[in-house]
């Protein structure tokens, strides 16, 4: 009789062991409390890096506190994009539990009680048909990432994807 239940017991172990590796792989999440809430990687218009007349002021990564009470710096955190080109966060920054900033492209003046943090620089950031989204915390972990494609993910066609709600 023992015999017999353990191996009911090891088949049906064997069972589960097959199901779980059926199913399908799912993106990997990170710890982190700031996730990239969406992306205008398309900046609306034809494509003008001119500094005095371009719009990649209209380009932006929307980064949000999905902590439902820790406040977070993001002084140290980097974004970087598939090719390598990044941008750390030189300033504090703080993001109350809920609260979100936008990254914007080309030259200003960050402010918190606006949300927005400047780039100070006049190119675009990310590319118009596909792309990856990456976020790391100051010490180099990980914090989010996302590969994007026009094609794939941008069904409207407006140039801006949702990855966090």
């Amino acid at each position: 009789m023992r015999l017999r239940a353990a191996l009911a017991v090891t088949a049906a172990t064997a069972g589960i062991f097959a199901a779980v590796a059926a199913a399908p792989a799912q993106a990997t999440e990170y710890s982190s409390a700031l996730k990239v809430k969406g992306v205008q990687y398309d900046a609306p218009g034809r494509d003008s890096n001119s500094c005095s007349s371009g719009n990649t002021r209209d380009e932006y990564l929307t980064i949000k506190n999905y902590s439902s009470s820790a406040t977070v710096n993001l002084k140290g955190y980097v974004v970087k994009d598939a090719a390598g080109t990044r941008f750390t966060f030189p300033s504090n920054h703080y993001l109350e539990p809920g609260d979100y900033i936008k990254l914007r492209g080309g030259h200003g003046t960050d402010s918190d009680a606006r949300n927005v943090v400047y780039r100070q620089n006049c190119n675009f950031l990310w590319n118009n048909d596909k792309d990856t989204v990456y976020l790391y915390k100051p010490g180099g972990a990980r914090a989010d990432v996302h590969p994007y494609s026009k094609s794939a993910n941008d069904r409207d066609g407006n140039g801006y994807i949702t990855f966090h709600g």
